[in-house]
């Protein structure tokens, strides 16, 4: 099954099978992964990076998606790419004789899934080839809101919002901030996604709220919501408000499960128990940026 993710913004790892080549690795950015393969093995003169030409058949082993910007996924490249030249990695030790480069590039992007801004984004690391899969050292396990996830994955294109709709709420200027009670506007609205729930809020009063606890940073990572008071991700809250609602039904009928957050156990996400092929892991969802030069 391939799963759909609405502005997809990725950072991937290729790995090379060419006998003469093989075991290589190339790290890339992309916002249409099953295009970009094809790039880098039909070569240069086709869109493929010039590191890659001539050299294939590579293989798309792992991605890293879920980041808010093209911007946000271009930094974790470089770093991913240039862990000794990061500030932020300056920790990781460089790559010793028996380490191959798989092992090598795997270390180095389980660590940057734990040290900020990374670790406080809601990304997603997915597999999408099971045999090149590799598990988590005991102590470089990611954080708690960064799903493990399986199989392939397919950029989708964003429904646009109702204008019409957006405009007449803001005009009608009924909806009033849970925790501040002034009026909300429609761009700056969050609303919980549980049915039960009819919370509606400024985005920066639920992030401050959400942030008492951890008042030295800038970006939840989940929190509990005002009026439900069930555990919900801050990526969730964005997808709903994008109107990427992938797989927050899902989220919604299973809210009466809910669990106290520091007690929540990490589970492996895979997609045999995804019954919606646009089911996907919690993500950012931002605006679609369209960059004519992206790869």
């Amino acid at each position: 099954m391939v799963v759909e993710v609405e502005s997809f913004f990725g950072v991937y790892m290729l790995y090379c099978t060419n006998p003469k080549f093989k075991g290589r690795i190339y790290i890339g950015f992309t916002v249409n992964p099953e295009r970009r393969i094809g790039q880098h093995n039909a070569g240069r003169h086709r869109g493929g990076a010039k590191r890659t030409s001539g050299r294939g058949p590579w293989e798309m082993v792992l991605i890293i998606h879920g980041f808010p910007s093209d911007i946000a996924a271009l930094r974790f490249e470089w770093a991913w790419q240039h862990p000794h030249s990061s500030r932020r990695l300056s920790h990781i030790s460089r790559r010793s004789r028996k380490e191959s480069s798989l092992q090598f590039h795997w270390r180095v992007v389980s660590n940057m899934l734990r040290v900020p801004p990374w670790s406080r984004l809601p990304l997603t690391a997915r597999w999408l080839q099971q045999q090149y899969k590799m598990d988590f050292e005991p102590n470089l396990q990611p954080p708690l809101h960064v799903p493990i996830a399986f199989g392939s994955v397919r950029a989708k294109k964003q429904p646009q919002p109702n204008q019409s709709v957006e405009g007449v709420e803001e005009e009608n200027g009924t909806e009033r901030c849970l925790l501040c009670r002034r009026p909300v506007k429609s761009a700056e609205k969050l609303t919980c996604f549980h049915p039960s729930c009819g919370m509606t809020s400024h985005l920066i009063c639920l992030a401050k709220h959400f942030l008492k606890t951890e008042p030295s940073h800038l970006l939840p990572v989940e929190g509990e919501c005002p009026s439900c008071h069930h555990s919900v991700l801050w990526g969730s809250l964005i997808c709903h408000k994008k109107g990427c609602y992938r797989d927050l039904e899902e989220i919604a009928t299973s809210s009466s499960q809910n669990r106290p957050l520091k007690k929540k156990k990490r589970t492996k996400i895979s997609n045999v128990f995804r019954p919606k092929p646009e089911a996907v892991q919690h993500n950012f969802c931002p605006k679609v940026a369209v960059v004519k030069h992206l790869p």
